[in-house]
């Protein structure tokens, strides 16, 4: 690296006595923006060489060098500064927040002069002896965007296998997803017309290391031409895997853009309705290999139209419940509200999740209380968070309740013999059951011990993995998160009051299921018949926590017949009935209420999960 004063004669001629001494934003042709984050060391260095090198192939006024400067912690920007002081063709723009790489380079383009705009990574990987032809290939028009290339046949940079396989992997993973046709995404040496940003840049999403790969598929699939060229290129500085930002930030960018790209064009609400049910309807299939479904709709006829009646109205009194449980979390963090308004909420967002799939309506709920309360979006998707705890810690220790039971009384092997002998969709919906009362036993007791220790450590447990800015903008996300549902946690009578209205809600789920079992007159003493809907309703609801079907209909269903059938005389044909007749009649009321609800709160379904996205898109932050 060169003292920064050895620079002074290079940029003399560069911007010499023929260069004008003030910029004509109207004359400037050609816009490099140079993104620098703790760059002190290089910057200047880096700007003077790029302003010689353009000064070689371009006439004095027609180009400007913009510093894209990202929240920088060092000299960084006094050094900018100064130069934009001394150059007419250098700009500074400053940023006190982590834009992320994309974000800062998105701003500098918005307000870049050019019509030609190019970016490079500031050590100067890339020879910039291409950059003539990087400038001249959109300049000229002979295509749209340019990227320089590390991986072309012609020319394969030499690159240390730790930074060789995970580029591979990754350029690879795109093609395979994104369909691109290009061999190196990520090469920081780009160029790309005024006319393919304006037209893209605002579908663009990501704000970090992603956004340059986003912008040419998005580029490609709006009919741009893309011009893939061989560069020289030699690393200047060590580097390595970073788990945040290229495992979980990289690759879910992929899919997110494969998804909005390839899938989500295709998937009309009535094609996804139509594939829910298609889905349903090739479980009940196959299920037909080794069940009688004569014999299943025999049985439920024969029910006990009472004690259905009985069902339903137990089920019914658990939804004002679940509004007053709702109303203790929101209450934590500090928003009053209404039952009746938060139980219709309830009603509407239930309501959404059976009739979408993924689960769409738990971000209708937190629409609709903003849309109608102003409660903010973040806090919305928090309290329905720490719903969604409560519920997950009181059916896992339902279920593991009734398990102690059956290993008190001798009968766990019964129990082992029920799973290890039932159907492949039983023992998968068990296994997924298991799988998801692991997983929030160690949420549960990682936010509660947290909560206790008023810390919130994970910034700290991120960082730890990554520096990056994109890490940053993980954590932010993660921290208010865990700060809000903390805010629950964190008071012993809060989280008194919201653990036990979420057991007595879950305790009349049960009590639903008990008279819908009984309404087949099983033959069941009232202990078992107790014990055993417990068990079999709590794995059951477990088992449709992933969102495969929308209200998990056929993995509950699974789950509920393989326990009930496998650890009582009753026969499956019966089980299985009475796992429909119970999901149906809840899934029922449910639906009822929503309707009564959105009538009431003039809410429409289909509108409020669309501007849930949308609000959810609007209110992401870009700055961490």
């Amino acid at each position: 690296m060169s003292d920064p004063a050895d620079g002074s004669d290079a940029a003399e001629s560069a911007a010499g006595e023929d260069a004008a001494p003030a910029l004509d934003p109207d004359a400037v042709e050609v816009s490099v923006v140079l993104p620098a984050y703790n760059e002190e060391a290089t910057i200047e260095n880096t700007v003077r060489t790029t302003l010689d090198t353009l000064g070689a192939f371009l006439r004095p006024g027609t180009f400007e060098v913009i510093v894209a400067e990202d929240g920088c912690d060092d000299r960084t920007p006094e050094i900018a500064d100064r130069l934009t002081a001394e150059l007419p063709a250098v700009r500074h723009f400053h940023s006190d927040e982590r834009l992320g790489r994309g974000g800062a380079l998105e701003r500098a383009f918005e307000a870049a002069n050019g019509e030609t705009l190019v970016y490079f990574d500031t050590d100067l990987a890339t020879d910039m002896k291409h950059l003539e032809e990087l400038v001249n290939t959109v300049r000229t028009g002979e295509a749209d965007v340019a990227t320089g290339s590390r991986w072309m046949p012609e020319n394969v940079a030499d690159r240390p296998a730790k930074r060789g396989i995970p580029s591979r992997g990754y350029n690879g993973a795109v093609r395979l997803f994104l369909r691109t046709g290009l061999r190196d995404h990520q090469c920081g040496f780009k160029a790309v017309s005024r006319e393919v940003f304006e037209t893209v840049h605002e579908d663009v999403e990501d704000r970090h290391w992603f956004w340059d790969t986003e912008l040419l598929v998005r580029a490609q699939r709006a009919g741009f031409e893309v011009k893939e060229f061989p560069v020289d290129w030699e690393p200047k500085a060590d580097s390595k895997v970073d788990l945040v930002r290229d495992v979980f930030g990289m690759g879910s960018q992929i899919l997110r853009t494969w998804w909005q790209l390839s899938v989500q064009p295709r998937l009309s609400r009535r094609v996804t309705l139509a594939a829910s049910a298609l889905l349903v309807f090739v479980a009940l299939a196959l299920s037909t290999q080794y069940l009688d479904f004569g014999e299943v709709i025999e049985q439920i006829s024969r029910t006990d139209p009472t004690l259905l009646a009985a069902a339903t109205a137990v089920y019914v009194v658990s939804w004002p419940l679940r509004g007053l449980r709702y109303r203790d979390i929101l209450a934590e963090l500090g928003f009053d509200e209404r039952i009746g308004f938060l139980t219709g909420a309830v009603f509407i967002s239930q309501t959404g999740n059976l009739v979408f799939p993924a689960r769409a309506g738990d971000a209708v709920r937190a629409y609709v209380v903003k849309a109608r309360r102003g409660i903010p979006y973040p806090s919305g998707l928090a309290s329905l968070a720490a719903e969604r705890v409560f519920d997950l810690l009181t059916i896992t220790l339902l279920a593991g309740a009734v398990l102690l039971g059956y290993a008190a009384t001798g009968d766990l092997a019964r129990v082992a013999q029920s799973i290890t002998g039932a159907s492949r969709s039983g023992r998968y919906a068990v296994i997924v059951a298991v799988g998801v009362a692991v997983v929030a036993i160690a949420a549960v007791a990682g936010i509660v011990l947290s909560a206790r220790s008023d810390t919130n450590r994970v910034r700290a447990i991120v960082t730890r993995f990554s520096s990056d800015s994109y890490a940053d903008f993980v954590a932010g996300v993660l921290e208010r998160f865990v700060g809000d549902v903390q805010q629950v946690g964190g008071n012993p009578a809060a989280f008194g009051r919201v653990g036990a209205s979420s057991l007595v809600i879950w305790t009349l789920d049960v009590l639903t299921a008990v008279l819908v079992l009984q309404a087949f007159d099983p033959g069941l003493t009232t202990a078992t018949l107790v014990t055993v809907c417990f068990f079999a309703v709590s794995v059951g609801n477990l088992a449709k926590v992933i969102p495969l079907t929308p209200g998990g209909v056929g993995l509950y269903e699974a789950a509920f017949t393989l326990l009930v059938a496998g650890l009582t005389p009753v026969t499956t044909a019966v089980a299985l009935g009475a796992a429909i007749v119970d999901h149906f009649l809840k899934n029922a009321v449910t639906v009822v209420g929503g309707v009564i609800s959105m009538l009431a709160l003039n809410v429409s379904l289909t509108t409020a999960v669309e501007e849930a996205e949308d609000v959810e898109d609007a209110e992401e932050p870009t700055a961490q």
